[in-house]
């Protein structure tokens, strides 16, 4: 099976946004449960998800290899068609919202599966934004590339 080709991640300087748009071949309910329950979030994101619950207000933490833990907290809710986390800037630092970003998915179902639109914003709040722009840019075709071949083909 061939996995869905995807452009990459956009900086936009000006609004300090980083924002991909892809197709997933699976349906809308499919991709709404790997983007909002801990154990599927986990096998394309972070190495671990501990999310108390899903509800605008719940809390979690995000663990990466390397980088270690990133507290979340969901920020907006209207299932199945839009989650935001907001994250810390820094790794083990708690919620900021004066420093930390947010990153809003929002899924359109489609004939042959489902669009995924990331945009995550917030970056002229954080202490290097064209770094940690670039950065989340090249996290984000990564980590959704990831999303596609989890969905498309178990891997």
């Amino acid at each position: 099976m061939t996995m869905t080709e995807n452009q990459p991640s956009v900086v936009d300087s000006g609004e300090f946004t980083v924002s991909r748009t892809i197709t997933i071949a699976a349906p809308i309910e499919t991709v709404w449960a790997a983007i909002t329950v801990a154990e599927h979030i986990a096998r394309w994101f972070p190495q671990t998800v501990a999310l108390a619950e899903v509800g605008v207000g719940g809390r979690g933490v995000f663990s990466f290899e390397g980088y270690g833990d990133v507290p979340v907290l969901i920020e907006e809710l209207d299932p199945p068609r839009m989650i935001a986390y907001r994250w810390s800037d820094e790794s083990g630092r708690a919620i900021d919202p004066e420093h930390s970003t947010v990153f809003r998915f929002t899924l359109e179902p489609l004939d042959e599966g489902t669009q995924l639109t990331v945009v995550e914003f917030g970056f002229g709040t954080v202490a290097d934004p064209a770094a940690s722009m670039e950065s989340h840019r090249t996290g984000w075709d990564s980590e959704l590339d990831e999303l596609v071949a989890y969905l498309e083909d178990g891997s």
